[in-house]
């Protein structure tokens, strides 16, 4: 059988010029269709953070959700959804940050963590680092302590690790 790694990257699906010309999409959702293989890409997602203390996972909207809870569960920790604004019932706390195209914003609910948990942040793709940099700094405010970012891709050509460097960051696949 063929390495996790090399089973992920035949059934990831490349779409070009999607959400834009030039853009060579990465398409999750093959995998996400095989049970099995969906499995083991969490089981390796979470894998470099058994022993680490995790008390929760902060999950990123949307495709996050999708690794973020399964991950969680593997980990015994709890589930905390970082979301766009407006989307959560209770009050927040906010972080802005810069895009190529201009700005976003990630909301968490205020209550949601304190001193003493300690995050792992989940996503599904590591770009350019903005949005995992604007989770981390949700964490932080809160007085958790992040112990890492674990993805499912990381597109190591963005440049997302450099743009973290106090984060460490784990991931199923990478494309350089």
């Amino acid at each position: 059988m063929l390495p996790l790694a090399d089973r992920l990257r035949a059934t990831v699906r490349e779409v070009p010029d999607f959400p834009k010309p030039g853009i060579l999409f990465k398409d999750i959702t093959p995998v996400l269709g095989q049970a099995a293989l969906f499995r083991e890409a969490t089981e390796a997602m979470a894998a470099p953070w058994r022993g680490a203390g995790v008390t929760h996972v902060v999950a990123i909207e949307s495709r996050g959700f999708l690794f973020g809870a399964p991950i969680a569960q593997a980990l015994g920790a709890g589930l905390v959804p970082v979301r766009k604004p407006g989307k959560l019932p209770a009050r927040t706390v906010r972080e802005d940050y810069a895009l190529e195209y201009g700005t976003d914003a990630l909301e968490m609910h205020a209550d949601a963590l304190a001193s003493g948990h300690r995050v792992l942040i989940v996503d599904d793709v590591l770009a350019t680092g903005g949005t995992a940099g604007a989770a981390s700094a949700l964490v932080r405010r809160t007085g958790a302590s992040v112990a890492g970012l674990s993805v499912f891709i990381d597109l190591l050509f963005l440049g997302g690790p450099t743009r973290l460097p106090a984060i460490k960051v784990s991931s199923a696949l990478t494309y350089g």
